[in-house]
């Protein structure tokens, strides 16, 4: 299973077609094609899919679900910390 993360947009291409957002910590490039053009803004919270933004979603909901996140990662143990980072990492749906 693929579980899409909020994501924070941290960085907006000039061109606005790509935009970098952190993830937990962890930073990546997103495509925008998906999303009406200057809709997504420094500062929003997003959903990705196969790295294109998908939605923006409300800064509230954004925060209380990655707190959630924190607390299932608090809850594991190394391996199966791991073993969820490689699953993602290979996600077919990806």
């Amino acid at each position: 299973m693929c579980l899409s993360i909020p994501s924070k947009v941290v960085k907006v291409s000039d061109d606005k077609m790509m935009c970098t957002v952190d993830t937990m910590g962890v930073q990546r490039d997103a495509n925008l094609i998906m999303m009406e053009e200057g809709d997504v803004q420094v500062g929003d919270y997003v959903l990705l899919h196969i790295g294109f933004v998908m939605n923006k979603i409300d800064e509230e909901e954004a925060l209380a679900s990655i707190e959630t996140y924190r607390e299932i990662l608090e809850a594991m143990n190394e391996e199966e910390r791991r073993r969820a980072i490689i699953d993602d990492d290979n996600c077919k749906n990806r």
